[in-house]
């Protein structure tokens, strides 16, 4: 798997493109590398699962989560990952399958602060919302301390603040832009690789460009 993702890394360099999210056969296999990891490769591989997986919904991302969620429980150990760095990456998750051991954590009196912590700045939380609310109104600190955080904005205002300047570039083409324009259908194929696909953007010669 290592072998193959970097000759997969190295193939779009040479193209000046980032390489694709890792698929959730990748991830399957990831996980048991992070296991038991082959010698020399633990900061490469704790990368992976940390930066190189997508957000959210994506299948790659149930595998990593639940991967998370049994470092964190005990359920399963590695010597890259840690109970804390577990919780630590199922909070950059944003949202979907990370979201019911976050809540659950809030009652673990190792990780509850911490996981408390992720959520404040979780906003998909859909109807895991109410999940946080009872915990709350039955008394869990850390609960009523997500709660309140959420209330009070923290997620926003804890960002930083905007740059006095921002330098853009701007440029300006005679006639109408389309989609077909910025999106040629004849290369349509390659919609789904969005860093593959952006470099057919503005590909057709017009004028002004």
């Amino acid at each position: 798997m290592l072998e193959a993702y970097r000759a997969h890394v190295q193939e779009r360099q040479q193209i000046g493109i980032v390489p694709k999210p890792i698929s959730p056969e990748q991830m399957s296999d990831l996980v048991e590398l992070l296991k038991n990891p082959p010698q020399g490769e633990e900061e490469f591989l704790y990368d992976l699962l940390a930066n190189r997986v997508p957000a959210g919904v994506d299948q790659a991302a149930y595998v990593k989560a639940g991967f998370l969620t049994a470092i964190a429980k005990g359920e399963a150990n590695s010597p890259i990952v840690s109970k804390k760095q577990a919780v630590e990456l199922l909070g950059t998750m944003l949202g979907g399958y990370n979201i019911i051991t976050l809540v659950e954590l809030l009652e673990d009196d190792e990780l509850g602060v911490l996981a408390g912590e992720k959520l404040k700045h979780t906003l998909l939380m859909f109807d895991a919302f109410h999940d946080v609310a009872d915990l709350a109104k039955a008394g869990n600190a850390t609960a009523v301390d997500v709660i309140q955080s959420w209330a009070d904005a923290e997620w926003f205002t804890s960002r930083p603040t905007l740059a006095e300047k921002i330098s853009i570039t701007v440029f300006k083409v005679p006639g109408e832009t389309n989609t077909d324009d910025l999106s040629p259908a004849q290369d349509a194929w390659s919609r789904p690789d969005i860093p593959l696909h952006a470099k057919a953007f503005l590909k057709n010669p017009r004028e002004g460009l």
